[in-house]
This record gives C-alpha cells, sequence and structure tokens, in this order.
C-alpha cells in the first residue's frame, strides 16, 4: 500500500503532529470570560464543527458532503458519531483532519452601571481524526465502518466578578469574586452504515476542574481591617457515553437525511479542597494569611452532568443544503455534592441552517468562488441559567464559507484542505435585575484536511 503523495502526507503529519500538541498545551489554558460561567459546571462551549456552527450550528443530520458526488469534500461530525459511517475506502477521500479555533469578543452591561466592559480570548475548539476501517468486502455487501478519536471543550469557566457595597458611615466593601475551569472530553467514536442506516457510539474520559474563590477586602485609607477569603478548589473525571442514528431517504429531486443523538447524563468522580481564612494585605498590593478558620482535603463526592437529546434534518440538492435541530438539554438534573443548582434549568434550543455550493463535475478549475461554500444559520432558546426565577431566551445567528485550498486536479488525487470560516453573533440576559446583557461575537476558523489512504499499489 502506499499514500496518494508523499510530500502532502509529509505536510499533513507534520500539522497534525503541530496541532495536536498545542490542542494539549491549551486545553488546560484556554479561557472564556462571562459570569455566566459561574452557574452549573461552566459555560456550555458551542457545539459542533466551523461547517456546522456556520449553519446555526444543525449537526444532528450532518454526514460527508456530496456536493460533488466524484469528490467529496466534507468535515467530521463531532456531535452524532453516526456519522462515521459516511467515510469509507471506495471514495477519492477516506482519511479526515479536523481542527477548529475560535476568538471570542465579550461585551458585558450590568444593571447598576452605565458602562461596558469588554474582553477578548483565544480558544482552540477542537481536534478530530477519522479513518475508514471497513474492507473492501463489506463495503461491496452496503456496509461501511469509520473510526475518529479527538479533543475538546465541553465547558469553560473564567469570571472575575467585582462587587462594591457601602456599610452606612463605616467604610466601603469590596467583594470579588472569581472562577476558572471548566469540563474537556477525550473521545474515540465509531458509525456503522448498513444500506441507508448509520449507527454510532462515542465514548471516552471527561475531565477538569473547578475552581472558585470570594474575597472580601475593606477600602478605608485610615482604618485597618482585617479581610477574608473563601476558596474552593474540585477536580472530577469519569466516563462519557453518546450514542447517534441517522437514516437516508433518496428522494426524485434531492436527498433527506435524519438525525438523531444524544448525550447520556454523566456521573463525574470528584475531589474538593476548601479553605477559608483571613487574610491581610501588604504595600505590594499582595495577600498573606494570617488566620485559616476551617481546612477540608480530598473530600470525595459526584458531580452529575445532565443529559441532552438532539433530534434533527437536512434536506439537499447538488448546490444546496437546509436544515433544523431541535435540542432538549436537562440542566435542571445538575448536581454537584448531592445538591441542586437553582440557577439552572431544563431548556430547549431550536437550530435553522443552511448551504449554498455553485460548482459541479462540469466546473471549470479557474473559477474558484464557484467552490466556495456558502452557509448561514440562528438558534434561538431560552438560557439554561434563570437568575431571580426568571427565564431568558438566547439567541444568535452566523454566517460563514469554506474556501478551497486546493485544485480541482489534487482533490482528483485524491487530497484536499479547506478553510472553513465563520462569525456568530450571540446574546443573552438583560439589564433587569440582578441578570447582565451578555453580546458575543465569535470568529471561528478551522481546517478540514483529506486524502486517500491505505490504496493498493498497481505497479512496482
Amino acid at each position: 500500500m502506499h499514500l496518494a503523495n508523499t510530500t502532502t502526507t509529509a505536510i499533513f503529519n507534520r500539522i497534525t503532529g503541530f496541532i495536536f500538541a498545542l490542542l494539549v498545551t491549551h486545553f488546560s489554558q484556554a479561557q472564556d470570560n462571562s459570569p455566566y460561567s459561574r452557574y452549573g459546571i461552566g459555560d456550555v462551549v458551542p457545539n459542533g464543527n466551523i461547517t456546522t456552527r456556520a449553519m446555526g450550528g444543525i449537526s444532528a443530520a450532518y454526514s460527508f458532503d456530496n456536493s460533488i458526488k466524484a469528490v467529496p469534500i466534507s468535515s467530521l461530525n463531532i456531535d452524532n458519531p453516526a456519522s462515521l459511517g459516511s467515510l469509507s475506502n471506495n471514495s477519492y477521500i477516506n482519511v479526515l483532519l479536523d481542527i477548529g479555533g475560535e476568538i471570542d469578543k465579550h461585551t458585558l452591561k450590568s444593571n447598576n452601571s452605565p458602562a461596558k466592559y469588554t474582553s477578548n480570548n483565544t480558544n482552540i475548539s477542537y481536534l478530530q481524526f477519522g479513518i475508514p476501517i471497513a474492507g473492501k468486502k463489506l463495503e461491496d455487501k452496503g456496509i461501511q465502518w469509520g473510526l475518529s478519536f479527538g479533543l475538546r471543550p465541553v465547558t469553560r469557566i473564567n469570571y472575575k466578578i467585582e462587587d462594591y457595597r457601602r456599610i452606612s458611615n463605616i467604610d466601603t466593601a469590596l467583594y470579588t469574586y472569581e472562577g476558572n475551569g471548566g469540563i474537556s472530553q477525550a473521545n474515540i467514536s465509531t458509525g456503522v452504515k448498513i444500506k441507508n442506516f448509520s449507527f454510532g457510539v462515542s465514548t471516552g474520559y471527561s475531565f477538569g476542574s473547578k475552581d472558585y474563590s470570594t474575597k472580601l477586602r475593606f477600602l478605608n485609607d485610615t482604618i485597618h481591617y482585617y479581610s477574608s477569603n473563601s476558596a474552593a478548589k474540585t477536580r472530577f473525571g469519569g466516563v462519557f457515553l453518546t450514542i447517534g442514528a441517522q437514516y437516508h431517504v433518496p428522494t426524485k429531486k434531492g436527498n433527506l437525511q435524519i438525525g438523531a443523538f444524544a448525550n447520556l447524563q454523566q456521573n463525574l468522580s470528584a475531589n474538593l479542597d476548601s479553605i477559608d481564612e483571613t487574610i491581610g494585605y501588604d504595600f505590594t498590593g499582595g495577600n498573606y494569611t494570617i488566620d485559616t478558620v476551617s481546612y477540608a482535603s480530598e473530600i470525595s463526592g459526584k458531580i452529575i452532568v445532565p443529559a441532552n437529546y438532539t433530534l434533527g434534518f437536512i434536506y439537499s440538492q447538488p448546490h444546496w443544503l437546509m436544515g433544523a435541530d431541535f435540542t432538549i438539554s436537562r440542566w435542571g438534573d445538575y448536581k454537584s455534592y448531592g445538591k441542586k443548582e437553582a440557577a439552572t434549568q431544563n431548556n430547549w434550543t431550536l437550530k435553522i441552517g443552511g448551504q449554498y455550493f455553485a460548482a459541479n463535475e462540469a466546473t471549470v478549475s479557474n473559477n474558484y468562488w464557484k467552490f466556495v461554500k456558502y452557509r448561514a444559520g440562528f438558534y434561538i432558546g431560552p438560557d439554561y441559567i434563570k437568575l431571580d426565577d426568571k427565564s431568558r431566551n438566547q439567541y444568535g445567528f452566523s454566517v460563514g464559507a469554506g474556501f478551497p485550498l486546493t485544485s480541482f486536479q489534487r482533490l482528483r488525487l485524491g487530497e484536499f484542505v479547506t478553510l472553513n470560516t465563520g462569525i456568530e453573533f450571540n446574546a443573552r440576559g438583560n439589564t433587569v435585575s440582578r441578570s447582565m446583557r451578555e453580546n458575543i461575537v465569535r470568529f471561528n476558523f478551522g481546517i478540514s484536511m483529506g486524502q486517500h489512504w491505505f490504496q493498493k499499489r498497481k505497479y512496482d
């Protein structure tokens, strides 16, 4: 057996190794900045790859993109493992690598201040690698089988809130609330396609941390007060399971794909360290411990991450596709050490999106813009965060495009590189009561690479 192109393969392997190392390093450091990440197990990271996120996040029915049937150019569906059944050794391209990143700009406005607060963050979104594993004999019988593995964040915790409170005729108290952490997943996924039906399973290990602290400091230049610090650090991990299915329905003018997947409830094993202490501040602005009021170490417990269920469809013709997803999330079931989170609730999300692609098999290769795939979509639904017993909607819309970086001639030789881009505009909350208006502009970018591996030699 030999690879399609030695030079391209070397580049492919080098990029893979570099990005994997970058991801491993980054996942321990990547942070967003949102006060809503204080609740639950953190702010839920947008699901899907860069391709599906540009279409509002529709992913339940997304599988292999057959806009040009002879040369399918696609990206891996990282949500529904059933889609891996579309990977085939008989395709021009059968090995896929998908990587994604994002640049976020958060704008916050509270009810008690006219000022707006902004922050910018850069994060790695995912790394996923997929290959077909069914032999020619199985595929001749109408059975396809694919395998993938990768790494991705699921939630992120990062916030710093300062609350000034005036103590009448005495002083001003500064409360500082800080938190960081979140959940990441290392996964291995497989999917099998038999005729028009596909099913798949994804499993692996969820791991992460949740570090919270609350500091109280009195602000007075003439009278010295001792201050306090209360901190809790939780480390957790456990196995997760996702199951999915897809069904392909050919029609007279196009194709209908129906898909569903479920992220089952997780019971994560956790260890908690907590401390309450009296602190002082020196002339440099640093703090030191005066007295430890209480301390506890290695307290074992469970964190329950709730299940969510998604059902969707995609209808496609040679030049366009459109689809929708409906997701139900059971965030009301979230528990940490047996305690429910009052600020979390069950919620639903509706996602709608589509794609347009002008090229076909007869399109000449120098007509570049016809090979660009244009995407758009939106989503809406109640937020899973509920403050003051009030449910508020979160919503957003997205646009994006897939830019081929490989000539059409190279595609027919079994290799491609595509730059996928997208811009998301998201909003949640309001400026009423304790809530805070959060607007997010998210610039998404990713690379999808494919090659034809495991090809038998036709000559020596």
